[in-house]
Formats: structure tokens, sequence, C-alpha cells
């Protein structure tokens, strides 16, 4: 199964798949950790853009509510994403 890549061209799409498979187990989840990790600052980065003057318990309040379903935000943090925003 292929990923058909919308910007990428057959042969180096094949590249990347093969690159991918010949990486171990841990290399892989090593790969999941900082694509998460990088997926957390674009986030906050966006956050900060949209509202500069949040503290940042704020921030990460709007952080969690982008990331976890809203009534388990609403219950957890107290948090209502509906009313306050994302």
């Amino acid at each position: 199964m292929t990923a058909h890549l919308s910007d990428t061209s057959p042969e180096a799409e094949q590249v990347l798949i093969e690159r991918l498979r010949q990486l171990s187990p841990g290399q892989r989840l090593r790969q999941v950790f900082a694509l998460n990790a990088m997926v957390k600052h674009f986030s906050l980065a966006g956050l900060k853009g949209r509202y500069p003057h949040a503290s940042p318990e704020e921030l990460q309040r709007r952080l969690v509510a982008l990331r976890l379903e809203p009534q388990t935000v609403r219950r957890v943090y107290g948090w209502d994403p509906d009313v306050e925003g994302y």
C-alpha cells in the first residue's frame, strides 16, 4: 500500500518507502516522537499568534483543547473549547 504523496514523484516516493522499511522499530518510534513534538511546537506557535496576550497556562489549556475531545477538556481541565475557543 502506497501513500501516493501529491507533491512527490512516484520514484521518489518509492525511495522514501524503502528507506522507512529499513528503519528499526526503535528508529520508527523516535520519528513518531519527533513528529509529535514538532506538531506540538507548531500548534503552540499558532496559538501564541492568535492569542498574544494569553498566559502560559491559558496557552496550555488551548493546546490541550486542540488534542483532546471537548468533553474530556471540560471534565478534566474545566475549559470549554466551545465557549473559550481553541
